[in-house]
């Protein structure tokens, strides 16, 4: 139980962190945000509770492959905030096709070989 809250009071403090450096440097807080802190944590919790190669293998893959579909994301709603598209609506519509992306991901993946 302490180990969960551990992991989740890590995560969060990140995420604050990101969001308060964001505030005085915004570049500085996409560079933080950009780095797979989250993912390599992630792997050395995964580690810790299974430490099987294979599964760190397919693991470390797929999260790979599960990082493209949301990338589009980051292009869209700086394009819509730009051309006067409120905040909110952008995140949605960026959130929505990430989502989109990632069930064609799931869909196509498997046909073209990936192990998702």
């Amino acid at each position: 139980m302490w180990a969960i809250v551990a992991k989740a009071l890590l995560a969060g403090s990140m995420i604050a962190a990101i969001s308060e450096l964001g505030r005085r440097l915004p570049a500085t807080a996409a560079i933080v945000a950009s780095l797979p802190l989250v993912s390599v944590l992630g792997m050395i919790f995964l580690w810790q509770a299974r430490p099987d190669a294979e599964n760190m293998a397919v693991h470390s893959a797929a999260t790979f492959w599960y990082v493209l579909p949301s990338l589009p994301m980051f292009l869209l709603i700086p394009l819509l905030l730009r051309n006067g598209v409120h905040f909110w609506l952008s995140l949605a519509l960026g959130c929505a096709l990430t989502v989109a992306l990632y069930l064609v991901m799931m869909h196509f993946g498997p046909r073209l070989g990936l192990r998702l």
